[in-house]
């Protein structure tokens, strides 16, 4: 069998996992980091990748090159220099984006293709030393908006590091693979999925319906400049607030303290991720002055609220984007490092009051988020290392496919007016479901196109006991219901023996509908079928 892994390249970060046995491992590098820095840093000949580039970024920022990723395949004109505020900056290649770098002859101008390749290479001898054999191919994920050119790209940087391609996979699908099949409790069953990838500089949201197995792209949906990098500079500005307040100096005006803030503060905010309160020190912010303190995680959050609630409003967007309501989302899957801290996944939990949130802050089972889509790349890996190029192409595993679908939902109506719905919205087409419904002598259906709703009641709690501190403000009672508003077509059943029909709908790849019934274990006829009925 061929040696195959999977890669998340990141902006900030990127992971390399390794499938054998059924049994996916997170590969760590030499430094032994498994979530490893997209950074490479010259300190004259000398290169440096990863933890070890990344701490030039306090002593030698200009020759330290990070978030490069979404350069690759993008004339300079069309970037976002910002991201690089803290390191080497982005400069007008012609044919490529560059850096400016000193590498032990002079400056030179370095193609953000060659970084990537650089950074790549690292990533394939690290897995290399851990599996013990070359690397055979891999399977790659990236962003849904990335367009052609840039995907081209990075497939290049990969063959340029020496991992041929065999797939290119999104990251939310790579991310939900991981997660079902890591909690096959969880993703049983038919489900709307929100991802959301939150990373360093960037944050990705998809809305992806799974039935039968099969993922279905609803939405996507993409904030550049909403990451964990914003925590970062709230926590920066307050620091330098209070070292400003006792020592009268702003160490924000000092290139260096601002590097040493940013690397301290991104420790804090990693250590208030997982417990109450997180100590912080740095030598000589500003002044030859030493800073050191206590922060907890209820100041973060205060420091940070607006942040916040732009994480919590940007899934919010994505949702409504999908043409859906919050209480259409059955799962919220938290995607990325980010996505570690407790604060997001309460707003989270809050606006998607019947939705499964999945992030270790509430889920006890949930995978390391900053691991999915590497887990993800290496599952679909394993599923295809054996295929030829034609077999690879044609394969739909863990591919969001936007292929034709069902707009709404279909199902019998039943006497009370609600439909039992047969076929879920979303369902990829074609599909034959069916649904056991109960019947004695003679069976009449109506099978229609419905539509979700939402009805809102107001509804003010009760109380009797007058000593209790019940809150008995009034709240916004909303419940999703179902109706049918579309007749599609009607059959039934006479001379029923037993006490139970089944009712079958199949929509054809021309989207020709087709519905029939049966008794179930005794000798019916069916009296009506309609089967020329044509979705729209």
């Amino acid at each position: 069998m061929s040696t195959v892994i999977g890669i998340a390249f990141g902006n900030t970060n990127s992971s390399i996992a390794y499938e054998k046995d059924g049994k996916v491992e997170v590969i760590a590098n030499p430094d032994g980091d498994r979530f490893i820095p997209s950074t490479v840093s010259y300190v004259g000949s000398d290169e440096y990748s990863g933890l070890e580039a990344k701490a030039q970024l306090i002593r030698n920022a200009a020759n330290t090159v990070t978030n490069f990723r979404d350069y690759l395949g993008k004339p300079f004109s069309n970037i976002d220099a910002s991201a690089a505020k803290a390191s080497s900056k982005p400069t007008d290649g012609g044919s490529a984006v560059a850096y400016k770098l000193e590498r032990g002859n002079g400056e030179e101008a370095v193609s953000v293709d060659e970084i990537a390749v650089r950074h790549l290479t690292k990533l394939q001898e690290a897995a290399k030393d851990y599996i013990g054999k070359p690397i055979d191919g891999i399977v790659i994920a990236v962003p849904t908006d990335f367009d052609e050119a840039t995907t081209k790209a990075v497939v290049k940087a990969c063959e340029g590091a020496k991992m041929p391609v065999l797939q290119v996979i999104s990251e939310p699908a790579a991310a939900l693979l991981a997660s079902d099949a890591g909690n096959a409790e969880i993703s049983s069953g038919d489900r709307v999925s929100l991802v959301l990838d939150l990373g360093g500089i960037r944050s990705d949201a998809a809305v992806i319906a799974t039935r039968g197995g099969v993922y279905t792209t609803l939405a996507t949906h993409h904030a550049f400049g909403l990451g964990g990098n914003k925590l970062d500079d709230a926590l920066v500005n307050y620091f330098a607030k209070e070292f400003e307040k006792k020592h009268k100096l702003n160490p924000l005006e000092d290139k260096r303290g601002v590097a040493k803030l940013v690397h301290e503060s991104e420790a804090v905010k990693k250590t208030l991720s997982n417990t109450s309160s997180a100590t912080f020190a740095i030598e000589s912010l500003a002044g030859g002055i030493d800073y050191h303190g206590t922060v907890n995680r209820l100041r973060f959050e205060l420091v940070a609220k607006a942040i916040f609630a732009e994480f919590n409003t940007f899934a919010l967007e994505a949702v409504k984007k999908a043409g859906l309501d919050p209480l259409d989302v059955d799962e919220v899957l938290l995607v990325g490092g980010t996505a570690n801290i407790p604060k997001i996944a309460k707003l989270l939990s809050s606006s998607f009051e019947n939705a499964t949130v999945v992030a270790p802050a509430v889920e006890s089972k949930a995978v390391e988020p900053a691991e999915l889509v590497a887990r993800g790349a290496a599952i679909q890996a394993a599923l295809v290392a054996d295929f030829d190029e034609s077999e690879i192409a044609d394969s739909t595993q863990a591919v969001v496919t936007v292929a034709p679908h069902t707009t709404a939902p279909i199902g019998v109506k039943l006497a009370d007016g609600s439909l039992k719905v047969i076929i879920p919205q979303d369902t990829p087409l074609p599909v034959k479901k069916s649904v056991v419904l109960p019947a004695k002598g003679s069976f009449f259906a109506q099978i229609y196109e419905g539509k979700h709703s939402i009805d809102e009641k107001e509804v003010t709690p009760t109380n009797d006991d007058d000593d209790s501190d019940f809150d008995d403000e009034p709240y916004t009672e909303r419940t999703k219901k179902v109706e049918g508003t579309h007749l599609l077509g009607e059959l039934g059943l006479d001379g029923i023996t037993g006490d139970k029909v089944e009712v079958i709908v199949n929509i054809t790849r021309e989207l020709k509908l087709e519905i029939s019934a049966r008794e179930i274990g005794g000798a019916g006829v069916v009296r009506g079928v309609a089967g020329t009925a044509k979705l729209e």
